[in-house]
């Protein structure tokens, strides 16, 4: 059994260990609450951005949107949004099993003949995709820490330039949307081509615009205005994600350091009893021996 000394220190050490983890889930917090509010305001424009989006494509042919185009997919790209730091729970790891998964699963054909490319934001998938040695087509770590939406416009317009070059078939997102501090939904979205909206689908009454300028130029203008914007809306979620993820491991965690206080203050009480007792009874012992 441990000497008292080396309780002591323990103690000590543990006790440190949650003041850091309290601060940092005090910070976490406070990020937090600035990322949610970015992402529950961008939600709504965005939804309603689409449905216009949705009600002008329904009465448009798919040769008038290039980026709706599906043809075989000879080149993929797959984007993956994580964290640049750690002590956030299973955030990043999900991000990194997802990718694993769709190597394995449907674009393991892809893969195996080299047509996969990797686009990294976030320095977790990034080393993880430079140390499985993968292809990357750009890394773009900095879009973790302050994203901006010219920043997000800028990597969307290279992608609907890959597409529209035809360097690229198919571009898949994967990221963590936010749903609350405790909870995150991984999402693996297709980007491109762009897929028929079920909102189209099951909208059964059309919504007569009046167009200024002709509807081709704003169907043309707006396409890709939604495109930003969704990619600006899967990093904003996965930032809101990364700091729900670490505000609850380090919950948690300081939660665990308070168990681990009252176990070990518990068997300090143990070992300081058991060390009196043994005292007391030498000190009985001899005296008997000396009386004897």
């Amino acid at each position: 059994m441990a000497n008292l000394k080396e309780i002591r220190i323990r103690i000590a050490s543990v006790k440190s260990t949650q003041k850091i983890t309290s601060a940092m889930k005090m910070v976490s917090a406070a990020k937090l609450r600035r990322a949610q509010s970015s992402i529950q305001k961008l939600r709504p424009y965005s939804k309603k951005l689409s449905e216009i989006l949705s009600n002008i494509a329904a009465e448009n042919s798919a040769e008038s949107n290039p980026l709706a185009e599906v043809r075989e997919n000879k080149q993929t790209i797959i984007v993956l949004i994580s964290s640049n730091k750690g002590l956030c729970g299973g955030f990043n790891n999900a991000i990194i099993k997802q990718s694993e998964l769709l190597l394995r699963t449907e674009y393991a054909q892809a893969h195996a003949e080299e047509r996969l490319k990797f686009i990294t934001i976030g320095k977790r998938v990034s080393d993880y995709v430079r140390s499985k040695k993968y292809a990357s087509l750009g890394v773009y770590d900095h879009l973790t820490e302050k994203c901006s939406f010219e920043d997000a416009a800028k990597l969307a317009a290279e992608l609907m330039q890959q597409f529209l070059d035809k360097k690229v078939d198919k571009v898949v997102v994967v990221y963590n949307e936010f749903k609350n501090a405790a909870t995150q939904i991984l999402s693996t979205e297709q980007y491109l081509p762009i897929a028929a909206s079920q909102n189209t689908q099951d909208n059964t009454t059309a919504i007569d615009y009046i167009f200024e300028p002709s509807k081709q130029e704003i169907y043309e203008s707006l396409i890709p205005k939604v495109m930003k914007i969704r990619l600006y809306k899967c990093i904003l979620d996965s930032i809101a994600s990364e700091h729900g993820a670490r505000m609850t491991a380090m919950h948690k965690a300081t939660e665990n350091a308070d168990e681990l206080v009252k176990q070990l203050n518990l068997t300090y009480n143990k070992v300081r009893q058991a060390a009196i007792t043994n005292e007391i009874i030498e000190i009985v012992g001899g005296a008997e021996a000396l009386n004897g």
